[in-house]
């Protein structure tokens, strides 16, 4: 297995659909917009470190309510003039008008950016509080993805929940939302942050037997805090093991044995997925490069603990 490698295709920035067409499975990395100087630098500094790893494509997402939108397309828009890596661009829907919708996308096409994560987004201030239409917006993300498509030559990923997204009824109906996101023109999607690598095989397959053959790809978060992620799991329904947690929670005060902790898990969780097909590895680094090269290293070298 050659993790990792960036991508031979033809052309300086290739899409995120074609990366994924490789034999060979991806490696991604996420980051999220800055809202200080000091946040910048720590931003640059993981860029330029992960930058090294040779990464087939990195994005910046949007904060919440899409409240960092204007940092977020500046981000996006140094990493594609000012780095070799393939940037996407994040979009969403929450609070934006469609001429608002269509003018970050105009932005994205100008500075080359041809990949586009449309997601639905969630509601300012309260995550879990009633999700509201703009008067002149979009309700749904499989609309998001018709208007990026309608926009010009970009590819498209989404966003699917492996633990069920917390608005969904259940399973079969947030299958069905997948789908219809695929059937809107979505070229992949990239998975809420989860622990439990069968529920992810569960809902590549359910996808599959509907029809929907875009690679899904899961996203992995090396734990580093235990507070930030038990209250990432209250606002995104993601299942916590109770195992994991009483571990962290037992070492609570000794960061670097968390980290360690964060690793291992990240580490078995990403070899398993990997070993069941998954067409790659998308990681959530919160700006910080130092657990997500650990556990490359560790894929690289078969180094499991």
């Amino acid at each position: 297995m050659t993790l990792g490698e960036a991508s031979t295709l033809p052309g300086d920035r290739p899409t995120v659909a074609g990366l994924l067409a490789s034999p060979e499975p991806t490696i991604s990395f996420e980051f999220f917009a800055p809202r200080t100087p000091d946040g910048d630098t720590l931003l640059w500094q993981a860029v330029r470190e992960l930058e090294a790893l040779r990464p087939a494509y990195v994005s910046i997402t949007y904060g919440a309510g899409g409240t960092t939108r204007d940092t977020t397309i500046a981000w996006t828009e140094r990493i594609a003039g000012q780095t070799t890596l393939v940037p996407m661009g994040h979009l969403t829907a929450v609070n934006h008008s469609v001429a608002e919708l269509r003018n970050v996308i105009g932005n994205y096409a100008e500075s080359g950016v041809r990949n586009v994560l449309a997601v639905r987004g969630d509601p300012t201030g309260d995550p879990q509080g009633e999700w509201i239409k703009h008067p002149q917006g979009l309700l749904y993300a499989e609309e998001l993805v018709r208007l990026v498509k309608e926009s010009g030559d970009f590819c498209v990923g989404v966003g699917a929940f492996p633990d069920k997204h917390p608005r969904a009824v259940d399973f079969d109906s947030d299958v069905d939302n997948l789908v219809r996101k695929d059937r809107a023109g979505a070229d992949f999607a990239i998975t809420q942050i989860f622990f439990h690598w069968e529920n992810y095989v569960r809902l590549r397959d359910a996808a599959a037997a509907r029809g929907c053959d875009m690679p899904i790809v899961p996203g992995i978060m090396p734990i580093t805090n235990v507070s930030q992620i038990e209250r990432f799991a209250v606002l995104t329904g993601m299942i916590f093991p109770a195992p994991l947690a009483d571990r962290l929670r037992a070492v609570a005060d000794d960061p670097a044995a968390i980290r360690a902790i964060g690793v291992e898990v990240a580490t078995e969780l990403s070899d398993r997925l990997l070993a069941e097909g998954a067409p790659g590895l998308h990681f959530i680094t919160l700006n910080r490069s130092t657990s997500s090269r650990e556990v490359w290293q560790n894929l690289r070298t078969g180094a499991l603990v």
